[in-house]
């Protein structure tokens, strides 16, 4: 009777195996590399191999199988699992006390599957002086292992995989994000049983979980590797957003910048409405402006708003906040310009273009020293492009139609200056427009200040603050569906921005009488 129940159970695994592709394979090896070694792993051809391997380390027999359904989940192979008597839901229910593939591994799989071919021919170009040159083609599996057996990526080590997502799409940081914020809220990670003591030690440099921390830190060809490839990243000019971020050394845990003081800071707030000329009037601004004044004085800033002002008097209205002593008692700095626009510059009042770059150079630390190595944040709202036909309800912040841009095209990250603490929120991708609902306000707007009241009470930092800003806006569309918009921002802060939590409710749950 056993040797029938066993016979049964190698026949589910042969059954499943049949229905496995060579890129279900390749998936299930790389999830199983932190609870097999690495060099029997390399030997696999067939989803056989890896039944084996794991029947031979104990953690698939006939009274268990849950690994294998779990596996099977993770690659999104849920009708097999019908074959191992699960199904898609039990499976959830059951990941949390049994799940084995680590919070890590789940990361790096899902990054995977959101890196096209495109981000993959970039992302090895970027890496080329640091892949073993026997490697022709590598898909992106391969290549995350290989990043690991080279000693720059590990669990607790994932800055070199961000400083890859922004140069290629810093939508892919998000995935990172969430893994970050998961592991530091859950100390015991989803695979709470033990792993092994050799699933990780034949993985090039990498050591066992327990040793990886460590490992990390002292080996002296890690931090020579991460430094040379940090150094690569700043050797190459590449025009993509956050291509100014500063990762300082791959060893050192990221800080945050100081932001407990007395006083918060200063918010500036533009609103250009009317204007004298061929640029229309930008209904619903106002009600981004008063947004705009509630959240930030909620976050502690003192807020000061102009309204209607000319290219010239926003410069010169800079000057003087630039020499402003009583900077040097606050945390940071906020800008916020609300107004039609052109590639890398904003239309002042009397429709001359103002360069954004221009603006924020007054407040770099020889201009500003007060500011120095203090966060100095600009968000802007306005078109970076020509204007496009627009639908009944939804206005471009840009020129009238056959009206030609007159700038050169500048992305975001041209517009910061060359030095750290500096983050520029851009509403659009250069050569866009951006949307304001003549009621409602700017979509980029009103999602900023969304986002703002519903995650600094979470203690979430600025970055993913704006990366779930970059996803409400790039989910929305004006009523026609034929309309969509991108944020974009670029920065050079060198730690995270976290602001202190208020203590009052936010302004849309004060406005509501919660």
């Amino acid at each position: 009777m056993e040797c029938d129940f066993s016979l049964k159970f190698h026949q589910q695994l042969l059954l499943i195996d049949e229905d496995l592709v060579s890129e279900d394979v390749a998936a299930l090896k790389f999830l199983c590399a932190d609870l097999l070694p690495f060099k029997k792993l390399e030997h696999v051809k067939s989803a056989v191999d890896i039944f084996q391997l794991l029947m031979a380390e104990e953690y698939l027999n006939e009274e268990d199988t849950f690994l294998l359904a779990e596996l099977l989940y993770r690659i999104k192979c849920h009708s097999l699992l019908r074959k191992l008597g699960y199904t898609k839901e039990k499976v959830q229910e059951c990941l949390h006390e049994r799940g084995r593939v680590s919070l890590y591994r789940q990361m790096l799989y899902e990054l995977s599957e959101n890196i096209t071919n495109e981000m993959l021919t970039e992302i090895i170009f970027l890496l080329q002086n640091y892949l073993p040159k026997r490697w022709v083609t590598l898909s992106t599996l391969e290549l995350l292992i290989v990043l690991e057996k080279q000693g720059l990526l590990a669990e607790d080590n994932v800055q070199v995989l961000e400083e890859i997502c922004m140069k290629v799409s810093p939508d892919l940081l998000e995935t990172v994000n969430h893994y970050k914020r998961t592991k530091v809220s859950l100390p015991q990670q989803e695979n709470t049983l033990p792993v092994k003591e050799s699933s990780l030690s034949h993985i090039g440099d990498i050591a066992s979980p327990q040793e990886t921390s460590i490992k990390s830190v002292s080996s002296p060809n890690y931090d020579n590797r991460a430094a040379n490839l940090t150094q690569g990243f700043s050797e190459i000019n590449l025009k993509l957003p956050g291509q100014f971020s500063n990762i300082e050394n791959e060893t050192k845990k990221m800080t945050s910048y100081k932001m407990d003081g007395p006083h918060r800071g200063f918010c500036l707030i533009f609103n250009n409405v009317h204007f004298g000329g061929s640029l229309l009037e930008r209904k619903g601004s106002c009600k981004d402006a008063e947004e705009l004044e509630r959240v930030f004085t909620w976050l502690g800033l003192d807020v000061t708003t102009y309204t209607d002002r000319t290219s010239q008097e926003i410069e010169e209205l800079m000057r003087a906040w630039q020499n402003l002593q009583a900077h040097k008692d606050r945390d940071c700095f906020i800008c916020c310009i609300l107004s039609h626009g052109e590639s890398g510059a904003i239309y002042g009042k009397d429709e001359k273009l103002l360069s954004i770059r221009r603006i924020m150079s007054h407040f770099t630390a020889k201009k500003c020293p007060q500011l120095a190595e203090k966060p100095k944040l600009f968000f802007i709202q306005a078109c970076q492009g020509k204007e496009i036909q627009r639908p009944v309800y939804v206005e471009a912040d840009a020129q009238n139609p056959g009206l030609p841009s007159t700038q050169h095209s500048v992305s975001p990250s041209e517009s910061i200056p060359e030095e750290a603490d500096f983050l520029l929120g851009m509403a659009t991708i250069d050569g866009y427009v951006s949307f304001r609902h003549i009621e409602q306000g700017a979509w980029y707007i009103q999602a900023l200040c969304s986002k703002l009241q519903l995650l600094v009470p979470r203690g979430e930092d600025i970055l993913s603050i704006l990366t779930e800003v970059n996803e409400d806006v790039g989910r929305r569309v004006d009523r026609l569906g034929t309309k969509k918009q991108m944020p974009q921002p670029a920065y050079t802060l060198r730690r995270k921005l976290i602001f202190p939590i208020p203590r009052d409710p936010p302004p849309s749950q004060q406005h509501r009488g919660f």
